[in-house]
């Protein structure tokens, strides 16, 4: 494999043709080649929550779940009620066999998107 090529493949284009490039990998289930365009305009353009989120959700498909893991605590480090990322990484967690952390994460996300298990909101205050 040449490794220079690959990248520069992976590399090729405007921040947005690479944005629409990465989609269509991710649409077609290509998880890992998504992953490769993404790294790239993640470094690019870090503070943007979109690209990180997509990365994030390409190494969960392929199974890196280490490296997803470590894209969603920094989105979730940057924006703390950022729901989708939260469970996101509940579900990595859950995947990884860390279901004490994961659960937490996961009644994070769930209280954030409004989701409550009696169906009422808790209390004011709580």
């Amino acid at each position: 494999m040449n490794t220079t090529f690959d990248s520069a493949y992976y590399a090729h284009g405007t921040p947005a043709e690479r944005w629409e490039r990465a989609r269509l990998f991710f649409d077609s289930k290509e998880y890992t080649a998504a992953a490769h365009v993404l790294d790239g305009l993640v470094e690019e353009v870090p503070e943007q929550t979109g690209p990180r989120l997509l990365l994030a959700r390409s190494y969960y498909h392929s199974a890196q779940l280490g490296r997803a893991e470590r894209e969603l605590r920094s989105i979730v480090e940057r924006d703390p009620v950022e729901h989708y990322a939260r469970l996101m990484l509940g579900r990595t967690l859950e995947r990884q066999g860390r279901a004490e952390e994961a659960e937490t994460q996961l009644r994070i996300a769930a209280a954030l998107a409004g989701d409550f298990e009696d169906g009422a909101a808790p209390a004011p205050g709580v």
